[in-house]
């Protein structure tokens, strides 16, 4: 029975086949052959060459020369040729051997070479040692540790902070601890390169908008609102952070508060402040931007700033509510794979805020002192002031631009190495300039601490404008 079915599907398929058109034969059949081909041909054809002899070998190996690992740097780079600082750079500095009233460090309120953070941060150098040789989750977590997080909560009114080893891997490590691939991050341009790092390895979708626009960041708020109702169910998964400063590093201006929260709970947002600059400068007791405005603690989502200006220490910290806050201890990678902050820093920020919290009157002190150097600074012949009044960290920049970048760095460098003649200790904003989002124009920068008097301010600004006049004009 088997054979004769057989027999019969066999017969079929003969008729089947006369009965196809010869165009269909035609095609199959070369299909098939097309098919034989590819499975018996060989993918590649070796090369025919013949073989070189010991000496020609030699020959070509001394002859090739293996691309270089990095660009050539030129030897007269300022990164190669820096200047040489001896003693601490407190309110005189000594520069390659010269004393030199110092406007370039960030020690905004003079505690760097204070005589009580020197005795807080020897008597916990006796009691712990040098460093701490693990990160916090692996024994590296020591009572002052633990200490100085409270005080730094309590200090900026928060439920809890965190802390970091380094200044810079504060916020970026704080960003990609919350923001990831898919979320949306509206940050502005201006934004630092501690910031650009951080939305780097948050992987997140980044929007840019104008400095301190608040209108173009409504348009890319408004103009994300309605992508989100083309797709309800992305949009619920989607975070949004809107990622800010206080007092910017890259032009010394002062962020809109007041209406990035409006925006914030209007389009439904989260607000990452970084502080760096305000903290310690702004607002009667120091806290920042949102003191300075009168803005809710809790209004913000986090805030992060650095120690290594106002406090005059190393490392950052973060502060919030709990829950926020906890989840950098499992997440934040500068946190959980350094080793953590050496306790002689620790102690001695708890010793700064000791003084910050005593002495209220100095950001009073600093505020005056800031105003008096802008308003000696304007009108200098071919520069410009770039910041507000109430930043101790401002730029100066060319009115107009040579056309040239490097130009323009060897005049503002030739400004700075006058005023350094004549004991004036300035330095120009330095920028990794292939990695900048957006690059920021050549500057000098200049601080301002309480520890200047009212005539050396006046000096430095006299100074500026007579090496200005000089080189420029």
């Amino acid at each position: 029975m088997a054979t004769a079915t057989e027999q019969w599907v066999l017969v079929e398929m003969v008729q089947a086949l006369y009965e196809a058109p010869a165009y269909h034969l035609i095609l199959e059949g070369i299909l098939i052959l097309w098919i034989i081909r590819l499975l018996f041909s060989k993918t590649y054809k070796l090369q025919e060459r013949s073989d070189l002899t010991v000496k020609e070998k030699e020959e070509l190996i001394e002859e090739w020369q293996p691309e270089p690992l990095v660009p050539p740097v030129p030897k007269d780079h300022p990164a190669l040729n820096y200047n040489i600082v001896s003693g601490p750079p407190g309110h005189k500095i000594v520069v390659n051997g010269k004393e030199c009233i110092n406007f370039a460090s960030f020690n905004f309120l003079g505690l760097l070479d204070n005589p009580r953070v020197k005795a807080a941060a020897l008597a916990s150098l006796k009691k712990y040692g040098v460093g701490t040789c693990g990160p916090r989750g692996f024994y590296g977590t020591f009572d002052v540790h633990l200490d100085l997080e409270d005080r730094l909560a309590k200090f900026m009114k928060t439920e809890e902070a965190i802390i970091y080893s380094y200044g810079f891997a504060t916020i970026a490590s704080a960003i990609p601890a919350y923001s990831k691939r898919g979320d949306i991050i509206f940050v502005d341009r201006a934004a630092c390169f501690a910031i650009q790092k951080g939305l780097q390895a948050s992987r997140s979708d980044i929007k840019l908008f104008k400095h301190n626009d608040m209108a173009d960041l409504e348009r890319l708020l408004k103009e994300q609102e309605i992508e989100d109702q083309k797709n309800p169910r992305k949009a619920r998964v989607t975070r949004r952070f809107i990622v800010v400063e206080g007092l910017y590093m890259n032009t010394g201006t002062i962020c809109p508060l007041p209406e990035l929260v409006k925006l914030k709970y209007k389009y439904k947002a989260r607000i990452f402040l970084e502080e760096s600059l305000s903290f310690g400068v702004l607002g009667e007791h120091g806290r920042g931007v949102t003191e300075h405005y009168g803005i809710k603690i809790d209004d913000i989502d986090l805030i992060s700033a650095n120690m290594e200006n106002a406090l005059a220490s190393i490392g950052g910290f973060c502060c919030g509510r709990s829950f926020v806050i906890d989840h950098q201890r499992l997440s934040g990678q500068g946190y959980c794979f350094s080793a953590s902050l050496p306790p002689l820093l620790a102690a001695a920020a708890i010793e700064a805020l000791n003084i910050m919290e005593e002495n209220p009157g100095i950001f009073a002190v600093l505020k005056e002192k800031c105003r008096q150097i802008h308003k000696a600074l304007q009108g200098i012949s071919g520069l410009k002031v770039v910041g507000v009044s109430l930043s101790p960290a401002f730029h100066l920049q060319l009115e107009e631009s040579t056309g040239s970048r490097e130009q323009d760095v060897r005049l503002l460098q030739e400004i700075v190495d006058q005023c350094m003649n004549r004991s004036i200790a300035l330095t120009q904003a330095r920028y990794l300039e292939k990695e900048e989002k957006c690059l920021p124009p050549p500057s000098i920068r200049v601080v301002v601490t309480v520890e200047q008097t009212a005539e050396e301010l006046e000096r430095a600004a006299s100074t500026i404008k007579e090496v200005a006049q000089a080189v420029l004009l």
